[in-house]
């Protein structure tokens, strides 16, 4: 490597902060959306959205944005990734003007699936060009801080949120993605330079496909089974045999494609399946909680969205604080031991859930978050490292990429599964007391705790015997829901402690024995770099 390759781009570091905020705005959008699900499933103050509906509003995003990120990466690297960053950008920027505006739930949702389109072209592209302005030396730490700014999302999201909510309406969490997006086109037309690889690989479109339809599928059987409440209707188990079985294709297909949207031969090293297999684990346990606490917080404590923004930032600060030093952990004792204690305090924060109740101290719920964050925070940087030992630098966006996917999916099945177990759960404490409503008012009341105080809220003082059983059934759905979250937490655990291994350096890094056609254009085009 010469002296002119060895100082990257002069602009480099100003370009890693236009990364940045490319990348913030599009983690941020999840974040915001949490605090805001309460007003959105308000009737009157928002779209009246159910239970069930707004599992989609969030899942539409992540199916999306996880379906399609590896051909998202292939098309930058044959049309440009500039080119696709700002096209990402303008359809997220786009698609959160319609979902500010939106008039119903199901404009929504589908407002939702084209940020994620335009997310999953924003995320690869904005590492693809970190890769190419950063000489090796300094890559690991510009990456590094690429990745610390999903935790600087968590910190600000919900504050922010609370914030717009407190004073605007609910499509301004929308709304405020927009400026944001335009000064990020503007200081990337300024100071990004166009780059692409010269031999790119093909656009895997029937595994694409084939992903979208399998998740789609089994998501929607999970989210129609407790919406519904009847898991033996051909409605509930036709779409999720489908799912499994378009699932199960989808991996036959891949294993004989010569450009694969997703390698699968790479989880044959014990090591990146178990990293790969604890990260998707935790977070199916964490984004879970996260969707039922955000209405323990709001509907049964009484607290603002703004004010439940702040009661979340001691998840977030454990994050910031404790994800940096856990580098230092590994060095010391080893992945195996520190991401195996990550899990264990995940599972012990989630299982704290079971014991909150309508009048427990706040302290309690703020020590079970920081818990969690910290746990989440020794675990998530040793997991990416097992997954990055299994590949030589030149393929790091291919781990990378599995890794943001199995993030994504697995937060969407855990809002899934759990949003399920507690819509069942809640229909059933609440059914009982719905007796002497209408047949309408009653069906409506059952759907979710915002449903039911909704209904309480238009009976006037007649509607406010429904508010002390409606919190009581709504908690003891978030403690079996809670429960679930922290059996996953533990399985996770388990599999770190077969699996992962003690320590790793560089030396131990190797590539499968299959490659798949991209990988080995990766790898040409990283030798020529250098």
């Amino acid at each position: 490597m010469d002296a002119a390759e060895n100082s990257g781009h002069p602009r480099r570091w100003l370009i890693l902060g236009v990364m940045v905020v490319s990348l913030l705005v599009v983690v941020l959008d999840n974040t915001v959306l949490n605090v805001a699900m309460k007003v959105i499933a308000d009737p009157k103050a928002g779209l009246g959205a159910s239970q069930s509906q707004l599992e989609w509003a969030i899942n539409a995003y992540t199916l999306v944005f996880a379906g399609l990120l590896f051909s998202f990466g292939i098309l930058g690297d044959r049309h440009g990734r500039r080119r696709i960053l700002i096209a990402g950008l303008v359809v997220f920027g786009l698609a959160s003007l319609v979902s500010a505006y939106a008039t119903s739930p199901g404009a929504l949702i589908a407002a939702r699936a084209l940020m994620g389109l335009g997310g999953a072209a924003v995320m690869p592209a904005t590492l693809s060009i970190i890769s190419n302005v950063f000489d090796p030396r300094e890559r690991a730490r510009a990456i590094g801080i690429w990745g610390g700014s999903v935790g600087l999302a968590i910190a600000i999201g919900p504050i922010l949120g609370g914030f717009l909510l407190e004073h605007f309406w609910w499509g301004s969490v929308f709304l405020i993605n927009v400026p944001i997006v335009a000064i990020g086109l503007i200081a990337i037309v300024a100071l990004v330079p166009e780059s692409r690889n010269p031999n790119p690989g093909k656009i895997d479109i029937v595994g694409v496909l084939l992903s979208i339809a399998g998740l789609v599928a089994l998501v929607y059987g999970v989210v129609h089974g407790g919406d519904h409440g009847d898991w033996g209707s051909p409605t509930v188990w036709g779409p999720l045999a489908a799912g499994v079985l378009i699932l199960t294709g989808f991996v036959a297909y891949e294993r004989r494609s010569s450009h694969p949207a997703l390698d699968v031969t790479l989880f044959r090293d014990p090591r990146f399946s178990a990293a790969v297999g604890a990260t998707g684990l935790m977070f199916f346990a964490a984004m879970g909680t996260f969707f039922f606490s955000v209405f323990y917080i709001q509907n049964v404590r009484g607290f603002s969205p703004l004010e439940a923004g702040l009661l979340m930032l001691p998840f977030a600060a454990a994050q910031v604080v404790f994800a940096p030093l856990s580098s230092r952990l590994v060095a010391q004792r080893g992945a195996k031991l520190v991401c195996t204690v990550g899990m264990v305090l995940v599972a012990f924060s989630l299982a704290g859930f079971t014991q909150l109740g309508a009048d427990t101290p706040l302290w309690v719920l703020e020590v079970l978050f920081f818990v969690q964050g910290v746990g989440m925070a020794n675990v998530t940087p040793p997991a990416t490292e097992a997954i990055m030992s299994v590949l030589p630098r030149e393929r790091a966006g291919v781990g990378s990429a599995i890794g943001n996917t199995v993030r994504q999916v697995g937060g969407a099945l855990g809002v899934a599964v759990l949003g399920s177990v507690l819509a069942s759960v809640y229909r059933g404490q609440i059914t009982p007391h719905l007796t002497g409503l209408p047949d309408a008012a009653r069906a409506t009341a059952a759907e979710s705790l915002p449903a039911t105080d909704g209904v309480a809220a238009a009976m006037g003082p007649a509607g406010q015997s429904l508010i002390e059983p409606a919190n009581q059934a709504f908690l003891s759905a978030m403690h079996a829901a809670a429960a679930g979250s922290a059996i996953v937490a533990v399985l996770g655990a388990a599999v770190v402690l077969r699996w992962l291994p003690g320590r790793y350096t560089a030396q131990h890094r190797q590539v499968p024995a299959q490659r798949s056609a991209p990988d080995r254009v990766a790898e040409t085009v990283g030798s020529r770099r250098e």
